[in-house]
């Protein structure tokens, strides 16, 4: 788990990456094409054809070719098991309690 929860996190470290990755989350689940991305976010093609290889290398979205698109989506479940690892231990030195504990 550390590892993949250090691949993720680094996939997501730089402010393109999270502009990006933020704008898959809001598509949901029927995902973007790299067009309407990049429509959405401004980047340059090139640029964001690399920030989606780095996102798609660290489990955080998936891509997925229809026919001659490139459909891509954010891994909802990666996602949240990010989430759940950061905040596993949140608290826990304090009152002796987990954050997860309630």
């Amino acid at each position: 788990m550390w590892d993949d929860a250090a691949r993720g996190f680094a996939a997501m470290g730089s402010e393109a990456r999270l502009r990006v990755l933020r704008t898959l989350v809001r598509a949901g689940a029927p995902g973007l094409s790299v067009g309407e991305i990049q429509a959405r976010t401004g980047l340059a093609p090139s640029t964001l054809a690399h920030h989606l290889r780095t996102l798609a290398a660290g489990g955080v979205i998936v891509q997925e070719r229809q026919g001659r698109t490139v459909l891509n989506r954010a891994c909802f479940d990666a996602l949240r098991s990010l989430a759940d690892f950061i905040l596993d231990d949140c608290c826990a030195d304090s009152r002796g309690k987990a954050g997860t504990d309630g």
